[in-house]
């Protein structure tokens, strides 16, 4: 490990070394550091492995350690102009940076500084998009932690889910609602029965009620042609000669004829549901660069499952949350209402997090954020496109 550390820091050092203009300014990078992440080892697994790497690399770097629940919300509305904004933790301080990012009055300004991941937590699910797999979980964050200075981005998707009264909650991976769900949480209280307590949590949820069934109505639009991408370097201005004739030039030319413009309806397709699990998620785990529509991922489960189905494919949920079983209905959509009963109890799961089950609108903003990378999987996701 101290080998990794060491060759690390050293890769990180041919950056800081790299000399800059004395008019220019250093890079400010804000650090998001989630101490509670992975049982509280968060912090001690950041300041050995993330933050001697940072500091070498010449960046000028704050840490904003989080103190309770919510906090990187308020926090975000708050800070002040920075180049790099990184989150140390695990899923739930993305969501908590990605929602208190996206609610500020600028975020139009705020959301195209370039975002770093370093995975903390107990469960990253971008880490598996953005970083190569690693058993070792020094390599694994350094690694992370290089990729910011490398400076390789990719754009990812981000759901706006809102409620009728509440703020939106912004979210990089998905919604869950569903009896998978609710199973797979209570597992951490069948942790005396080891490896046996994910079936065990699975199992004795059957004996609530059988067939476990979650009925809603659904409304949805398709998929969205993706625009062209838009170039980062604006064109020069051109001389001030050419602007005035150009102004002049339209100033006496006569007024055309305003053509009315057909406004299209929006083509709401309505499902009614019946459903052991629901799921709508976002492309980010199979990142193509390369399409040419723009849509999140509904999965719709059929609702006759027999109990052994239902404790192995617990099992498999566990491992792979947004999985679509074979008998499932998947649906392609830009943006959708899921409209609940009333007096329906329970709790969905965004990105991991426990949110009281309501109705909601979730809308797709494609391509809203851009997350540093590894340079090796951009190339592999540009040479997957190609093939």
């Amino acid at each position: 490990d101290n080998l990794l550390r060491r060759a690390a820091c050293e890769e990180a050092q041919a950056f800081g070394n790299q000399l800059i203009p004395s008019s220019m300014p250093l890079k400010k990078a804000t650090v998001f550091l989630n101490p509670a992440a992975c049982k509280g080892k968060a912090r001690d697994l950041f300041e050995k492995n993330a933050a001697p790497i940072l500091h070498l690399s010449g960046l000028d770097v704050t840490v904003v350690k989080t103190d309770y629940e919510g906090q990187a919300k308020k926090l975000l509305e708050l800070m002040e102009s920075t180049d790099l904004i990184i989150i140390a933790g695990g899923d739930g301080t993305v969501q908590e940076v990605i929602t208190g990012l996206l609610r500020r009055a600028d975020e139009a300004v705020f959301s195209k500084i370039p975002i770093g991941f370093i995975p903390l937590g107990k469960t990253c699910t971008l880490s598996h998009t953005l970083y190569p797999e690693s058993t070792n979980k020094v390599q694994h964050i350094a690694n992370a932690t290089l990729a910011i200075l490398k400076g390789e981005t990719v754009p990812l998707d981000v759901l706006q889910i809102k409620g009728e009264k509440e703020q939106p909650v912004f979210a990089m991976t998905g919604l869950r609602w569903g009896s998978y769900r609710d199973a797979g949480v209570k597992v951490s209280k069948y942790w005396y029965l080891g490896p046996l307590k994910t079936k065990a949590a699975h199992f004795f949820s059957t004996f609530k009620e059988w067939p476990q069934k979650h009925q809603a109505a659904l409304l949805y639009l398709g998929p969205t042609e993706r625009p062209p991408e838009e170039p980062e370097e604006k064109p020069s201005r051109p001389p001030l000669y050419v602007r005035l004739y150009r102004r002049l030039r339209l100033y006496w030319s006569s007024p055309p004829k305003e053509i009315p413009q057909e406004v299209t309806p929006e083509d709401w397709e309505e499902l009614k549901l019946s459903t052991i699990e629901l799921s709508i998620a976002t492309r980010n785990r199979q990142l193509d660069l390369t399409r040419t529509e723009d849509f999140m991922d509904i999965c719709i489960e059929a609702d006759t499952v027999s109990k052994g189905q239902f404790v192995n494919r617990g099992s498999q949920k566990m491992h792979d949350p947004h999985m679509c079983p074979e008998g499932s209905r998947c649906i392609q959509a830009s943006r959708c209402i899921l409209q609940l009963p009333e007096g329906t109890e329970g709790s969905f799961g965004i990105d991991n997090e426990e949110y009281e089950a309501m109705p909601v609108e979730v809308k797709l903003l494609p391509r809203k954020l851009r997350f540093f990378c590894d340079p090796r999987m951009r190339e592999q996701m540009l040479q997957a496109a190609v093939q």
